[in-house]
């Protein structure tokens, strides 16, 4: 099963998911921006890009068409992996998945205030260890879980919210 592994220093997640969405809040114009991602073997593909608005450093490329007040533009890259900062001073990421959003951060219990979230295709090897499962969202990884730190329950397949409640 494909999917999108989380990580920052010791902290690990992994969504079983072929595509997802990621969101944010421009620091200055607090417009919000959306890319949609697949994964593609080993490699993020950026799918499709839109911005909710536009600003100053905000202009969206020549083959952007503006539909509705969005600006959407085919994607044009393709990375092994995607660093996000984490920090106090702005609004954070979000990752939708199946159009259900959760806060970055709270995917990765523990994160501190300011850090670095790496985001990339699961390695094949990963996903040969874990086989399959039933819901489609679990971490940490099974190497990751002691009896220190128990795998949180999630219920339904769904992330869980903030609080740490399944969602």
């Amino acid at each position: 099963m494909t999917a999108l592994c989380l990580a920052s220093g010791l902290l690990a997640a992994r969504i079983a998911t072929a595509g997802f969405t990621l969101a944010w809040m421009h620091s200055i114009e607090k417009v919000r921006w959306e890319e949609d991602w697949r994964l593609d073997g080993q490699a993020l593909v950026l799918v499709e890009a839109r911005i909710h608005g536009s600003g100053a450093g905000m202009e969206p490329p020549p083959e952007a068409r503006l539909e509705d007040g969005v600006w959407r533009y085919p994607g044009r890259l393709r990375t092994a992996r995607l660093d996000l900062a984490h920090s106090p001073y702005t609004a954070g990421y979000e990752l939708c998945v199946e159009g259900d959003c959760r806060p970055l951060a709270a995917l990765l219990p523990g994160l501190p205030e300011s850090a670095v979230i790496e985001l990339s295709p699961c390695p094949a090897t990963h996903e040969k260890k874990r086989g399959p499962k039933s819901a489609p969202f679990d971490w940490p990884p099974a190497s990751a879980v002691s009896a220190d730190y128990p795998e949180p329950g999630v219920q339904g397949g769904r992330f869980p919210s903030a609080s740490g409640a399944p969602g």
